[in-house]
């Protein structure tokens, strides 16, 4: 039963939608129609008043009352089930999100597998069958399924491109050939295609020669980098190992001078308890003679006081060397003043050492410059780019990390530095306290001892601690005139204008005064806004070259900016005015 229905399908097919009919119905004539197919096409009818068949063009008047013929839409069903348990699972089964849907399908609609470029309309396998069937030997020009027709059809003409214009490198149809494309060198889209593939090839070949050459040089990259990460953690271990020595070393060479120190005190204050008992002993001696004298005074024995007086005036007998004598003034000074000439030495021959020797670092590095952006912000972005196989930049022999400068106060606060001052340099005006770190003009000289580094006509005062690389700090002022300097420790101290913090080329001065605000480097002054703010805040990036004052209240603000090359080693340091003071 089931065979003969099919081989008869056509039957039951609408001949207006082209589908197995839906709701079908028998008119007059005897042909079967869905019925909202029947009634589409005789409402276009209603003004002639007169209705015919589409098939054999009976007409009818009035319009027929239409019922459905259920035996018909029975076996509709039937087949509809058969075509269904036929067809391939994977070619009828619905269209879900991202497919072409069939425009023939009713209801829930089917995904289609081909579209007709004459018919511009998708279709799945089932109508696709139909439509093959009205029109064929391949009639019309099929090809998979797409939801972009339109994108295939000239939109004057409303034919399928195929045509390719290669004067004006766009796809036309035949008929563009005789108006605006006319005389213009055109081949059909197959014959461009076969020569476009030809280039694609050539063109792929070229970027597959390109890949290899970059993951090549990717994985040289990543060599490089490995190799730089473990030279770089050995480096560190060594030199983490040679300073545990070398502290180890000072740590002896600490305990040596300290026991050294103990033995003297001990042996001085031996030397000195033994004379004190030696005293105490005479002193009690002398007290008693002292009493039988004054016992003696009061006798009126003639006999007895001439004799006793003798004996008792007589010389006492001293229980106290005249050799053994105790320098009073003894101190460890001088012991002082070595250790520090020590330290002194051993800094300024570590620091040219180490300069030296970063030099060397700096110029073994390969330099990598890459453009300002926040995924190279961090050193290690480069290699996560690396390893993601992005697009690296063209010259990776030549790359020089970038870091940002710091923008905000949080940030700055990341290089926080901390200060003591030196009373070796301080004027004789400046009166240090708090540890050393508060200095304060005083109208009174301090009872600093001469040093060759303290500054003799400025009131000025430099700090223990050089910098060398990225360094942040703030510091209080109050008073009527304050400078905030930094300097190389090469800096006159003996001598006039020449001395002062911002008169010459060693040190870069921000002077604040109750009246005005300047930055001052070479005996070059710059005016500046007054400040307000007792706080300032300083940053230094010595490599970079960058030095810059900030003024510190509810806000950071940015009061000068140098960017120039540095040297040497800058150290802190302050000018301060008749009775104004810095905190540090």
């Amino acid at each position: 039963m089931a065979e003969s229905i099919s081989s008869n399908e056509d039957l039951l097919m609408c001949s207006i939608c082209l589908d197995l009919l839906n709701d079908p119905v028998t008119i007059l004539c005897g042909h079967n129609y869905c019925m909202g197919c029947i009634n589409g096409c005789w409402d276009q009818e209603d003004q002639k008043e007169v209705y015919s068949c589409p098939q054999c063009r009976q007409t009818f008047a009035p319009r027929p009352v239409l019922n459905k013929n259920n035996v018909v839409a029975g076996l509709v069903e039937q087949q509809r089930k058969t075509r269904m348990q036929a067809a391939s699972p994977a070619l009828c089964r619905p269209a879900g999100p991202g497919d072409v849907e069939c425009d023939v399908c009713t209801g829930r609609k089917l995904k289609a597998v081909k579209s007709c470029l004459d018919c511009l309309v998708s279709y799945c396998e089932t109508h696709l069958k139909v439509h093959n069937d009205i029109h064929p030997g391949r009639k019309h020009s099929v090809t998979d399924a797409t939801c972009q027709l339109q994108e295939r059809i000239c939109p004057r003409h409303k034919k399928a491109f195929d045509i390719f214009c290669r004067t004006d490198q766009s796809c036309i149809c035949y008929l563009c050939m005789m108006d605006e494309h006319k005389g213009h060198d055109a081949v059909t889209a197959a014959a461009e295609w076969t020569n476009k593939q030809k280039q694609l090839r050539q063109t792929q070949r070229r970027f597959q020669h390109r890949i290899q050459e970059r993951k090549k040089e990717l994985q040289e990259l990543r060599k490089a980098v490995k190799t730089l990460k473990s030279s770089a953690q050995t480096a560190v271990e060594d030199s983490e190992r040679i300073f545990t020595k070398m502290i180890r070393s000072i740590e002896r060479r600490r305990s040596e001078v300290t026991e050294l120190i103990r033995a003297q005190e001990k042996a001085e204050v031996s030397r000195a308890e033994g004379l004190l008992k030696q005293l105490e002993q005479e002193i009690a001696e002398l007290k008693r003679r002292d009493a039988e004298l004054e016992q003696l005074s009061h006798s009126e024995d003639h006999i007895h006081f001439l004799k006793d007086v003798v004996s008792i005036t007589g010389a006492p007998c001293s229980t106290v060397s005249t050799s053994m004598t105790f320098n009073q003034s003894f101190s460890f000074e001088a012991v002082k003043q070595s250790v520090s000439s020590v330290k002194v030495q051993l800094e300024e021959e570590l620091d040219g050492i180490f300069k030296q020797e970063v030099a060397k670092i700096s110029a073994a590095v390969a330099h990598i410059q890459i453009i300002q952006s926040l995924e190279y912000t961090d050193p290690e972005a480069l290699v996560r780019k690396a390893n993601s196989n992005e697009n690296l930049p063209p010259n990776m022999s030549d790359v020089q990390v970038v870091f940002p400068e710091p923008m905000t106060r949080e940030e700055l606060l990341q290089y926080s530095c901390h200060f003591t001052l030196d009373p070796n340099t301080a004027h004789r005006t400046l009166h240090l306290s708090e540890g050393n770190r508060r200095v304060e003009e005083r109208d009174e000289l301090q009872s600093y001892p001469d040093h060759p580094e303290r500054f003799d006509e400025w009131c000025q005062v430099l700090c223990r601690e050089g910098v060398s690389g990225h360094c942040y700090w703030e510091v209080e002022c109050s008073g009527k005139w304050v400078s905030i300097a930094v300097s190389y420790k090469s800096i006159n101290r003996k001598g006039g204008n020449e001395c002062g913090f911002g008169c010459n080329d060693q040190s870069w001065s921000l002077e604040l005064t109750s009246s005005r605000s300047s930055f001052r480097h070479n005996n070059k002054e710059t005016k500046l806004p007054l400040v307000h703010s007792s706080r300032i805040g300083v940053y230094v990036n010595h490599r970079a070259g960058t030095l810059a004052f900030y003024s510190i209240s509810d806000a950071m603000t940015l009061l000068h900016r140098v960017q120039t090359t540095f040297t040497h080693t800058l150290y802190t340091g302050f000018y301060i005015g008749f009775g104004s003071s810095v905190n540090v």
